[in-house]
């Protein structure tokens, strides 16, 4: 029998360690006797080890029995129970230095915590502002029937009502590529020319455009023409209505200037057969040096009215 690896209280039925030790000898007899009734060959006819097991516990009763034994027995299994706190708590050290080095090595190929809340904020602000501008494009997409349909009304209701000022109003148009324009963008870029006074967008899947509303007919006739919006995709702008140069009236012509300008070139043959026709209700013969000889006076005297009047 292995006495190293024989606990003799247990082979007695009884508690072993500390409990052990304190037990009387009374106590020991006494589970003895019946762990013996129990494990006797005569009750066990039919075991090939009842012998023996009665023999191991008769040799574990034995060295309980005797108190130096015991003791030495006592000694034993109390250093094997302190050896086994010491590996439990050195299993327990490694097994905590073993799970710090894993958690350091997760903590040194995971992000930096602040890296990642400033990213993750960048993430919502950035889908915030997609939302912010998918809402703004469709607000305008539902105003935009309605305000070229106005544009319209204007446009045919000409002068006869009161309506939208079209040398105000600038058509921009633009390509789909690139950046695209909101009417946000439309009105920061035209704000450098004046005030504005709305946007309206209606864009194509190709071909994007507007109206831009300036507060003032000034403001419009400095963007008109100029260069606006990203070079890459630059801007078109046209007056919806171009503005009407004004007419300064000239001076009428005078009267001999007139008379002149009929003695000269095609006029000249005209005036002459109206002065032949009148001559020639006075006197039914005249000649045709009369005629001349009365066209040289007519433009005599229109000589000398244009010269007095200068």
């Amino acid at each position: 029998m292995d006495v190293d690896h024989v606990d003799h209280y247990r082979v007695l039925g009884l508690p072993s360690g500390e409990e052990g030790a304190k037990l009387t000898e009374k106590e020991i007899s006494k589970a003895y006797k019946w762990k013996a009734l129990e494990l006797h060959p005569d009750k066990r006819p039919d075991d090939p080890d009842a012998h023996d097991n009665f023999q191991k516990l008769k040799s574990s009763y034995e060295i309980l029995k005797d108190e130096k034994a015991r003791k030495l027995f006592d000694d034993l299994l109390k250093i094997k129970r302190e050896k086994q706190q010491r590996q439990s708590q050195q299993d327990g050290k490694r097994r905590k230095m073993m799970s710090d080095l894993e958690e350091r090595e997760r903590a040194a190929f995971a992000p930096d915590p602040a890296v990642k809340a400033r990213q993750e904020e960048e993430k919502i602000a950035r889908q915030l502002k997609e939302e912010i501008e998918r809402i703004r494009a469709m607000h305008e997409n539902k105003r935009t029937p309605a305000a070229f349909a106005s544009v319209k009304e204007t446009k045919q209701s000409g002068s006869g009502g009161v309506g939208l000022d079209k040398e105000k109003v600038l058509k921009v148009s633009w390509e789909k590529f690139g950046e695209d324009y909101t009417a946000e963008r439309l009105r920061e870029i035209f704000s450098e020319f004046g005030k504005v006074e709305d946007v309206v967008i209606k864009s194509s899947k190709k071909k994007g455009s507007a109206l831009v509303v300036m507060a003032t007919k000034s403001a419009a006739g400095a963007a008109t023409g100029s260069v606006c919006g990203n070079l890459s995709n630059p801007l078109l702008v046209l007056p919806l209505q171009p503005a009407v140069a004004t007419q300064i009236p000239s001076a009428p012509k005078p009267v001999e200037t007139e008379s002149i300008n009929n003695l000269v070139g095609a006029g000249y043959q005209a005036h002459e057969d109206a002065i032949l026709e009148k001559l020639r209700e006075k006197d039914p013969i005249v000649s045709y040096e009369a005629v001349l000889l009365s066209i040289a006076e007519d433009v005599h005297l229109c000589l000398i009215r244009n010269f007095a009047n200068t």
